[in-house]
């Protein structure tokens, strides 16, 4: 299935389904009154039907099977909203090395541009605290925790932070943890996956050039209304059989800025689903997000956002969250 959660003519959020290439929206919570379900909790948001489990799930497959008319409405005359808005938790992990690589190269070269002759200086730069970090990096996996009330869907403006001068985007692929997990083996991880979103992490470079030396993580560079998408839809896990081999493509105002591949994770979801869970739960609708895919910023290329521009990360078998960035 390809989950979404929309907005109704009143602006209550309302649980459904993509069909008809994605054109049209089985609502769940109307089809299944129309089944004479009654007024069942797990079809009154998608967090519910996650927390509900596999029954309920069955259940929503077998309701868009049979789309009734009257349960049926036109995607184009509803808004999106990301399909958990807001998740119970969001965890921001980092595996890619190539972003992490360019990304270090990059900021060095932008250290030295202004400099009389910026490519000794680069030469004579000191590196060893990339290589700290690429080395903990290899060792296990890193993750900070996102502001999960700062999400938002498709086709919404985010909004430029005062704050800063340099904002960009950051292309990312996401999993939603289905079932509770605590101390879960690696090979056991992948069953507690409900599904997949795309994620695209707004990203302040000028106030986390500041903030990282702290040593704590991105902070403020990450933390701002708006700075969260995701979507347009959960893609349930049974849709993607092999979500390690899809391509991942970034678009600013149509022009390709980069593109990479999930196959690339250094560390795989069930990689982070074992790490993380170690003496800790991890509850149904949490996100997990992959980190940037290498090429899938700004940053690499040393380019940034301008007001107006419009956002466009694409994930094979999910489809293209669109964004456009607007100073007010």
């Amino acid at each position: 299935m390809r989950l979404v959660t929309y907005r109704d003519e009143r602006g209550a959020m309302r649980p459904g389904a993509l069909i008809e290439a994605d054109s049209a929206i089985v609502d769940l919570a109307s089809a299944a009154q129309d089944a004479g379900l009654g007024r069942w909790p797990a079809f009154t948001s998608i967090l519910a039907l996650v927390e509900a489990g596999d029954e309920a799930l069955d259940e929503a497959r077998r309701l868009v099977a049979r789309a009734p008319s009257g349960s049926v409405i036109e995607r184009a005359g509803v808004k999106l909203c990301a399909p958990i808005q807001p998740p119970p938790q969001m965890r921001d992990c980092s595996c890619f090395e190539l972003h992490l690589k360019q990304s270090f190269a990059a900021a060095r070269r932008a250290r030295v541009a202004h400099l009389p002759d910026p490519e000794e200086a680069l030469a004579q730069m000191n590196t060893r605290a990339d290589e700290r970090v690429l080395a903990t990096f290899n060792r296990q996996p890193i993750y900070y925790k996102c502001n999960r009330f700062a999400v938002i869907g498709p086709d919404e403006d985010v909004i430029w932070p005062a704050y800063s001068r340099a904002m960009d985007f950051e292309l990312e692929f996401a999993c939603y943890i289905g079932r509770k997990a605590k101390d879960v083996p690696r090979e056991k991880a992948r069953e507690h996956i409900v599904g997949y979103t795309i994620f695209n992490d707004m990203s302040a470079r000028d106030t986390q050039a500041l903030e990282m030396a702290g040593m704590l993580g991105p902070a403020k560079s990450k933390d701002f209304d708006t700075g969260n998408v995701m979507g347009p839809c959960l893609v349930t896990a049974d849709e993607l059989p092999d979500p390690y081999d899809l391509s991942m493509i970034a678009r600013v105002n149509g022009e390709e800025w980069g593109r990479g591949s999930t196959r690339d994770m250094r560390w795989q979801f069930d990689d982070l689903i074992a790490h993380i869970s170690r003496s800790e739960t991890l509850y149904p609708g949490e996100v997990l997000g992959s980190g940037t895919v290498g090429n899938g910023c700004g940053l690499e290329q040393l380019r940034y956002l301008k007001p107006d521009d419009v956002i466009e990360l694409e994930v094979e078998g999910i489809g293209v969250l669109r964004s456009r960035i607007v100073k007010l």
